[in-house]
């Protein structure tokens, strides 16, 4: 007997090994397989004088079947998580296209600029002004227009550029930006929101999402504020 119990004593040292084998895996997550892995080795190296009970093994079993469920549980929304995602872009993709042709507002302080015509510009005040002077700058960040007569009301105001810089000279096409600074009658600062108004001419798909052509300038469907009535 004395025997039998010294290799009984010695032989756990070499199952921890073994049975920590999958625990060393480089899967992040004990699943189903590691966890059948480890009530084995527990089953086969369990201490001859000191078995491991009916009970204990019936709750070890009840462990491992939640541990399954919970997989498939996991996998399941996984799965559909995946599929509503997929469905939800593609309804937003044909939904966009009908936005085709609408007029919109759009926050943000960047437009293209044809070199001919006018184009409205806005922005959002959250009270009454006492001045609001506009700036509308080149490609390379030259003021070519400043505008001193802007509205000063509270909320949404809009204002039409004839395209001309302050010398009254028409300016080329290309890309310009625009930034707003109002002032109550005390001289303090009135944080302004500048958006544009255009038509949606087309609706583009990349990899950051659906984009809008409003007049050349390119949108994200998030920054449409307001689809105009016509």
């Amino acid at each position: 007997m004395p025997p039998q119990i010294q290799s009984a004593s010695s032989t756990p040292s070499t199952a921890s090994s073994t049975a920590a084998s999958p625990q060393t895996s480089t899967t992040p997550v004990l699943g189903e397989d590691d966890f059948l892995k480890l009530l084995t080795q527990q089953m086969q190296y369990q201490d001859p004088m000191d078995p491991m009970s009916g009970t204990e093994f019936a709750s070890q079993l009840a462990q491992f079947s939640s541990v399954e469920e919970l997989t498939d549980i996991n996998t399941e929304l996984g799965q559909s998580i995946s599929a509503n995602s997929v469905l939800t872009q593609s309804i937003n993709n044909d939904l966009a296209a009908t936005f085709i042709g609408k007029n919109v507002q759009a926050t943000t302080n960047s437009f293209t600029y044809s070199g001919t015509g006018t184009t409205e510009l806005g922005y959002n005040l959250p009270s009454a002004a006492s001045t609001v002077t506009v700036n509308i700058s080149d490609g390379s960040g030259n003021v070519v227009k400043t505008i001193q007569s802007a509205p000063t009301g509270s909320g949404d105001q809009s204002f039409t550029w004839d395209g001309t810089n302050d010398a009254g000279n028409q300016v080329g096409s290309g890309t310009y930006t625009f930034s707003v600074q109002a002032t109550d009658s005390t001289g303090a600062s009135i944080t302004a929101s500048p958006c544009i108004y255009g038509t949606v001419s087309g609706v583009r798909f990349n990899s950051t999402g659906t984009v809008f052509v409003i007049d050349g300038t390119e949108v994200p469907l998030s920054d449409i504020l307001e689809i105009m009535q016509e």
